[in-house]
């Protein structure tokens, strides 16, 4: 099987913000019913994934009594929102939904989903990589399976980091990243542009060996500890010292049309940023075809260390519908473990959660994405991206965990941390401040809390 030859639209995870309701009932099913007279079953799947429509025909060929509806209920935030506000009022949820690895605990919490291990999936651990495997195996559950993945990779503009004499390759710490950012500031161009992402700041301290937070095996007493963990202040220092002298864009905000004509005309010169990046490049940048390269993120000490951006489960919503819940289960099975189905959605551009498909040739020699016209691109100058990319999946460091309501932690991000990007306040106190919000918030929730 060849990848790449397809055509897609952009399938990367988006930074997530807004808040979850508050738990209710967990019988919401959409299609609560029993599977009919004739042993037929139709599943809902809320997904904004563009690949996973893609899966349906090969699924339902070879599972003829199962249908399978895709619905679009909105992409991270939305489909989150409507998704609690169904289980709250016990219908019109889903029979499976997408759910981002950051914000499946708190569905997991909340008792909102399925637990798959004693259908099959409890054997998978080897199949995934293991920050994927991690994210999907909660409190000795399996709660969906991986669909794709984010190891962080450095996507930079070859021209115009040529044009400041800097080579991506040969950096490899923070600050030796600090100095290219000042010669790539002496272009014109900034090194790369950050205006405040909740998620590329967990990414980050990540990466860096932070382990911020924490939940007891009773789930019911969480740690928070931004302000106190050394890794989230090595990073925090460093990325102060670039917004202070002017070296990264503060104020282009992420995936709006100003910061694609950035990235295509190169006055944003690099993003630190999930594998799913090649198709969003090719489609906001296209004046970029053939000057970018990828390679991998520099760290705190030079050593090679990675963590997660983005990427998501497919999960069971909780049922007593065996039927339902069967049926499920193979869909569930064929789109994330199925190698029929996981070549299906990686041809269309997804970045592979499983091994087999990281450590494929056909898959490592890719050098060229395909635009929705089916004309292809050597957008990365001909360069193996895919074997840089599945180089940072082995580099993900193991351990990191997110809070069970990480959705409104991320949400409350921009209402503290964001005035550090706009010279008001440093980034230190903006993170003390988001501290002291998220801890009033789990206090009121019912947590203990240990800081």
């Amino acid at each position: 099987m060849k990848f790449g030859k397809k055509a897609i639209a952009a399938v990367g995870s988006l930074a997530m913000l807004g808040s979850i309701a508050a738990c209710g009932s967990n019988s919401g099913n959409a299609n609560s019913g029993s599977a009919s007279s004739d042993g037929k079953v139709t599943l809902t799947v809320w997904a904004w994934d563009s690949t996973i429509p893609r899966t349906v025909k090969g699924f339902e060929a070879a599972n003829p009594n199962i249908k399978v509806k895709i619905v679009n209920a909105g992409t991270s935030k939305d489909e989150y929102t409507a998704l609690s506000n169904a289980m709250q009022a016990g219908s019109g949820a889903p029979d499976m939904a997408q759910i981002e690895y950051y914000a499946l605990p708190e569905y997991v919490t909340r008792g909102y989903m399925q637990n798959v291990a004693d259908n099959g999936a409890k054997d998978f651990g080897d199949f995934y990589t293991p920050g994927t495997w991690a994210s999907v195996s909660l409190n000795g559950g399996v709660y969906g399976l991986p669909m794709d993945s984010g190891p962080m990779a450095w996507f930079y503009n070859k021209e115009v980091f040529d044009k400041a004499g800097v080579d991506p390759t040969q950096v490899k710490s923070w600050d030796e990243f600090y100095e290219a950012a000042k010669k790539i500031r002496a272009t014109g161009s900034y090194i790369t542009s950050d205006s405040g992402d909740a998620g590329f700041f967990d990414s980050m301290t990540w990466q860096n060996g932070a382990k911020p937070f924490d939940t007891s095996s009773d789930g019911k007493t969480v740690t928070i500890n931004l302000t106190g963990d050394d890794k989230v202040k090595g990073f925090v220092d460093w990325w102060q010292k670039l917004i202070s002298e002017d070296l990264i864009d503060t104020k282009t905000a992420g995936w709006t049309d100003d910061w694609n004509k950035g990235l295509d005309n190169g006055s944003i010169a690099s993003l630190l940023i999930g594998a799913w990046m090649p198709y969003n490049l090719l489609s906001g940048a296209p004046n970029g075809d053939g000057k970018w390269r990828v390679t991998q993120m520099p760290t705190s000490d030079g050593q090679p260390a990675g963590s997660e951006s983005g990427g998501s489960s497919l999960g069971i919503i909780k049922s007593d519908d065996k039927a339902k819940v069967d049926a499920a289960y193979k869909y569930l099975e064929y789109v994330t473990h199925n190698k029929e189905g996981i070549a299906t959605r990686v041809e269309a551009g997804a970045f592979p959660a499983d091994n087999n498909t990281l450590n494929s040739p056909d898959f490592l020699n890719v050098t060229s994405i395909t635009d929705a016209d089916g004309k292809a691109h050597e957008y990365f100058g001909g360069q193996k991206f895919n074997e840089e990319l599945a180089t940072a999946a082995k580099n993900v460091r193991a351990g990191y965990k997110f809070l069970p309501f990480e959705v409104y932690a991320r949400g409350k991000f921009g209402d503290f941390v964001g005035k550090s990007f706009t010279d008001k306040q440093k980034l230190s106190d903006g993170v003390k401040a988001w501290q002291d919000d998220i801890v009033s918030y789990a206090k009121q929730q019912g947590y203990s809390v240990k800081e």
